[in-house]
């Protein structure tokens, strides 16, 4: 480090890779250009060379005019604008590998350009972000078949020792342990995998920082908003239970002994109810009711005391002040002693006696 900062000066970072290799961020081109003429370091020979992909970047043009045009042809004639590869996306369909109208420009430069020129158009550069890179072998991700040092492992069934051209088992993957082949976009993992490294290439930060990044934003399974508030919602009705169950099984000895207390209901008090309540109970107010008379107040002929004592108490004739005044403890016999007897059938036969 004091050798590079005796040669260059201060750079902006000084990192080293696994390979052994020291990676080094300056902070202008003019270090640029002086670090990569070095060929010692403190009397050690040394290699400079720029980083492949931090110095430079991939953006996706679509053009149907270029469909036909052969990527050598494309390449020669943008290499005026900093592009310095070009590749064509193209599909396999029914078993043959198609074209497409994308293209796959590489810049010479890690920030890329809001449009290109190509002939008498002008296309539009969008970020370029690659699936996961998924080993054939092990199925995992972040590295390639030739570079695995794991086992054999089906990407059908996920089970390890044999390949998946063949099995028929139940389809299990090896990533996420879903219902899906391991290389099924809808699997989760893939989809978080995807995410960190958009986000790596849209941030321009390390895989690492990109991970970390994605791994805090990502909820964690069973603490979703909707589990929270079933949580939250039964937890009140459980610390409640118990307070009601001891208020009302143990009650205090002065509340015990004492008769229960109105004013502890939630309905009001108010002092015209009481009064109303009392008087009802003793002589009731029928002031503020209008009293119905039946146009037949009693019967001219009754055959005897029992069918008079039937028809007072069936009929619906009778006035009000009776029906207030009628006790219901008393039986039915006592009821027609306090009635007036019936005046006699022949009234003018009795005249005739009296006189006499």
């Amino acid at each position: 480090e004091k050798a590079i900062t005796a040669t260059v000066g201060d750079v902006k970072s000084t990192k080293k890779l696994r390979s052994g290799d020291l990676l080094v961020e300056v902070q202008s081109r003019k270090q640029s250009e002086q670090i990569v003429k070095l060929k010692t370091f403190s009397n050690i020979p040394i290699t400079v060379s720029p980083h492949a992909s931090l110095n430079s970047s991939k953006g996706v043009i679509t053009c149907g005019e270029l469909l036909n045009v052969p990527t050598e042809e494309i390449l020669k004639e943008l290499q005026g604008q900093g592009v310095s590869h070009v590749r064509r996306i193209s599909i396999r369909r029914d078993g043959q590998l198609l074209n497409t109208k994308h293209l796959i420009l590489t810049f010479d430069s890690a920030k890329l350009p809001e449009n290109i020129k190509a002939g008498y158009m002008r296309l539009s550069v969008r970020t370029y972000i690659p699936n996961p890179l998924r080993c054939f072998k092990c199925q995992r991700f972040g590295h390639s078949k030739t570079s695995c040092r794991g086992t054999l492992t089906c990407a059908r069934c996920a089970e390890v020792g044999h390949e998946s051209t063949d099995c028929s088992r139940t389809e299990k993957c090896v990533n996420c342990k879903g219902e899906h082949t391991s290389f099924s976009r809808n699997c989760s993992a893939w989809k978080q995998e995807k995410e960190i490294i958009s986000t790596k290439i849209k941030k321009q930060i390390s895989y690492q920082e990109a991970r970390k990044l994605v791994t805090s934003q990502t909820p964690i399974p069973g603490n979703s908003y909707v589990s929270v508030a079933k949580k939250s919602s039964s937890a009140p009705s459980v610390q409640k239970n118990p307070d009601i169950s001891t208020s009302h099984s143990k009650p205090p000895d002065s509340i015990a002994r004492a008769p229960p207390l109105i004013t502890n209901l939630p309905i009001p008090s108010s002092p015209s109810v009481s009064p109303v309540n009392e008087e009802a109970l003793a002589s009731p107010d029928v002031t503020d009711f209008t009293l119905v008379k039946s146009k037949k107040k009693e019967k001219t002929v009754l055959q005897s005391r029992e069918s008079d004592a039937d028809a007072e108490m069936s009929s619906s004739s009778f006035s009000e002040e009776d029906a207030l005044e009628y006790n219901m403890s008393e039986d039915l016999e006592d009821s027609p002693a306090a009635i007036s007897p019936p005046p006699p059938s022949k009234p003018e036969k009795a005249n005739k006696y009296k006189n006499r």
